[in-house]
């Protein structure tokens, strides 16, 4: 194993903006694995940097500089991987565990399965069965376990008509079904063990002629599930918030309403599902309308709706590389809006209080028949707003970021006097309400850069695609997870494009600190249009989807776990998590 170190004086310099990056990684390739690929045989990126703390405001965060020391600071070593050897089929998307028999339950898109891993030995993990389907549908989305019972949210062979939610035992065993809303995209237990709640997301088609309502399923299982019904089934929608609904006057400005024809409940997309540890409150992001639902679940009605702003990108914090096409690392201040669009969210208590962690990936509309998607280039911007739009619109500046014409032609002149991109490039922590309390600010770009320089914003299904994804979202932070190592709170959040783990000591929500990043991937591998199951074996972590964490006493080991599904590489990877000696941590890349 080669270590790399970047000195003190160079991140320090890097995190002013003027560091002269270098490549820091040797390539070598692992050898070919059966079904399992050891520690030894996978490379391990992994990245310690200063810090980055800041206390955000909606619309102008404040960000502060950290000291580099990291307290209480953790290491993610990789144990071992179940490859599928499957490439950008979505064969490991989102997974659950059950502590008991130390299974873990892994949707497999293309095969429309869940794949049972044995992790008694986490070091080798191995298939021990697969629960099949498509009795029950097309393909399942989600997965959520608890006290034995198996919950797959599954997806209707018509897309836009209702799914389903099966259940099983541990063993694989049915236990029944019951029908929810269309595309059933998120499946969870309340903390409690007496409610599932499903997102229903209601895509709509293709040609935009059928748009189904979104909404929120609230199944009671108070009774237990042997004895399930339909009659157990709650159905939330958003229906009063529509125009001439008693509520439609609470709906707040931000909140986006696009979709063409489209109803406030038809146009509302519920994505993911976080609850409280109390079990009375549950937050759904909508992702596509950049907003969270916020339930009551004592009473199974929507208490508010609540737009999540934007991030200024021209401010200090909050640059971003804007440009796939400026031959090189360019993360600078923009005149763009960033719309924060969070996939995944989670909920976790500290310091008394309860706070909402996303991970602000960002997505758009891109139908056959409907797109709001544009290049700043093909836009016609404000003359008085942007008297350089000529030089702004150039490839190697803006021109090439992908904005949305939905939003931001204020006058409805055609030309447009504000700009909003998709995502945020950063992962945030909220409040119950959902005000903004903490934001990474432009961190994780900047330390892709020290850490990746010649892969800075690759894609997840290429090597050698440096920058590419700079225009459209950049590392398109989406799954997120949150756990506690000896009495700290720590959050794990994934990068779908470039890949790795970002971890940060959330344990003071108001001044979190980076930790550490993590990266399974040989950018080395030649993958090719079809890569064979070797390729994609030898490539590691592709296109984290699933984060999971394992506390110590649900842990197969002594020691906390990280669970990652790779929905590109077909891989499910396990990292032990070891706290580290309080000290001074420089950036490291282990390969």
């Amino acid at each position: 194993m080669r270590v790399h170190r970047l000195s003190l004086l160079a991140l320090l310099a890097l995190l002013a903006g003027s560091l002269g990056l270098m490549p820091i990684f040797a390539a070598s390739s692992p050898e070919e694995s059966n079904r399992f690929v050891s520690p030894q045989e996978l490379h391990h990126a992994t990245y310690n940097a200063q810090s980055v703390a800041a206390k955000a405001e909606q619309i102008t965060p404040r960000t502060s500089t950290a000291a580099i020391t990291a307290t209480e600071a953790l290491s993610l070593t990789l144990l071992g991987s179940y490859q599928t050897g499957i490439f950008d089929q979505s064969a490991a998307e989102i997974i659950s565990y059950d502590p008991e028999s130390q299974t873990l339950y892994v949707v497999n898109a293309v095969r429309a399965a869940l794949d049972m891993l044995d992790i008694s030995n986490p070091v080798s993990p191995t298939l021990k069965a697969t629960i099949d389907v498509t009795k029950f549908g097309a393909v399942a989305n989600s997965v959520a376990v608890k006290d034995g019972v198996v919950a797959v949210a599954v997806e209707n062979t018509n897309k836009q008509a209702d799914g389903v939610v099966a259940l099983f035992d541990r063993a694989g065993k049915p236990l029944g079904s019951v029908t929810v809303g269309a595309l059933p995209d998120m499946v969870t237990f309340t903390p409690d063990g007496t409610k599932i709640l499903v997102a229903n997301e209601g895509e709509p088609s293709n040609n935009y002629s059928v748009d189904p309502e979104g909404s929120i399923s609230v199944i009671d299982i108070s009774g237990g599930v042997e004895t399930i019904t339909q009659t157990d089934v709650i159905s939330i929608t958003f229906r009063d918030f529509n125009e001439g609904g008693p509520r439609n006057g609470e709906l707040d400005s931000g909140v986006r309403i696009f979709g063409p024809g489209a109803s406030v409940a038809e146009d509302l997309e519920p994505e993911y599902i976080a609850v409280a540890p109390d079990s009375r409150t549950a937050w759904v992001t909508l992702q596509e309308n950049n907003a969270i639902a916020i339930l009551d679940l004592t009473n199974n009605t929507i208490k508010d709706i609540v737009s999540l702003g934007f991030k200024d990108h021209n401010t200090a914090g909050n640059k971003l590389d804007s440009s796939d096409r400026d031959q090189g690392i360019n993360i600078a201040n923009r005149p763009l809006r960033g719309l924060y669009q969070p996939d995944s969210i989670t909920a976790y208590s500290t310091g008394g209080a309860t706070y909402i962690v996303m991970g602000n990936e960002g997505d758009t509309r891109d139908y056959d028949t409907f797109s709001e998607e544009a290049r700043v280039k093909d836009l016609t911007l404000d003359a008085t707003i942007f008297p350089n739009a000529s030089a702004l619109q150039a490839d190697a500046v803006i021109g090439r970021t992908v904005v949305t014409t939905a939003t931001g032609d204020i006058d409805n002149d055609g030309a447009f006097e504000e700009l909003y991109s998709f995502g945020a490039r950063s992962f945030s922590i909220r409040t119950i309400s959902g005000t903004l309390v903490f934001d990474s600010g432009d961190a994780f770009e900047q330390i892709i850069a020290a850490a990746l320089p010649n892969d800075f914003n690759s894609d997840n299904d290429e090597n050698q695609s440096f920058d590419s994804r700079s225009d459209a979202r950049g590392p398109e932070p989406e799954g997120v997870a949150v756990g506690t190592v000896q009495g700290r709170e720590y959050a794990f959040i994934g990068l779908d494009r470039i890949g790795g783990i970002m971890v940060y000591d959330v344990t003071n929500p108001q001044a979190s600190e980076f930790v550490t990043y993590v990266n399974n991937r040989d950018f080395s591998v030649k993958l090719g249009s079809s890569p064979t199951p070797p390729q994609v074996r030898a490539v590691g972590d592709l296109g984290p989807e699933g984060l999971l964490f394992i506390p110590v006493e649900d842990s197969p080991t002594n020691s906390a776990l990280l669970v990652v599904a790779n929905e590109v590489s077909g891989s499910t990877s396990i990292f032990e998590i070891t706290p580290v000696s309080r000290g001074t941590y420089l950036p490291i890349v282990q390969r």
